[in-house]
């Protein structure tokens, strides 16, 4: 099984996405915009890379192969959207948008299907992340 590790650089002159092996070789960039192209996260099969791109204006969450084909916008509204999370059975990704107001969680099919929001608080809501495996109660 192969494995990389996807992260973004301003090695070029913005911030780009690459991947690289687990020991640093073989790097190689996925995205070449003059816009900022960050916050990578991988799919559950390691076969396609959710990110954020401002190349239309605003923070949008786009996803992409995971060879840097395929780059495609999966919302657009003139807010804030990012830190996309993929779901660990792969069905959803998680992201946090400002769409209403204030920053909230928000859920979406891959394929940017069903926005649905999760939260709704006048704080901030913000940095999904998803758990695998054990169910943890509160004390």
């Amino acid at each position: 099984e192969a494995r990389k590790i996807a992260f973004e650089s301003e090695r070029d002159g913005n911030r780009e996405i690459y991947i690289m092996n687990p020991d640093g070789r073989n790097q190689y960039r996925l995205t070449n915009t003059p816009a900022f192209d960050g916050f990578p996260a991988w799919s559950h099969d390691g076969m396609k890379i959710a990110f954020v791109s401002f190349r239309d204006g605003n923070a949008e969450i786009y996803v992409m192969d995971n060879d840097g084909t395929n780059q495609t916008r999966l919302i657009q509204n003139t807010a804030y959207d990012g830190f996309p999370a993929w779901s660990p059975d792969g069905k959803k990704i998680a992201f946090e948008s400002e769409r209403d107001g204030n920053r909230e969680i928000y859920i979406m099919n891959p394929d940017g299907n069903e926005q649905t929001r999760l939260t709704n608080d006048p704080a901030v809501d913000a940095f999904p992340a998803w758990r695998l495996g054990v169910v943890i109660q509160a004390k």
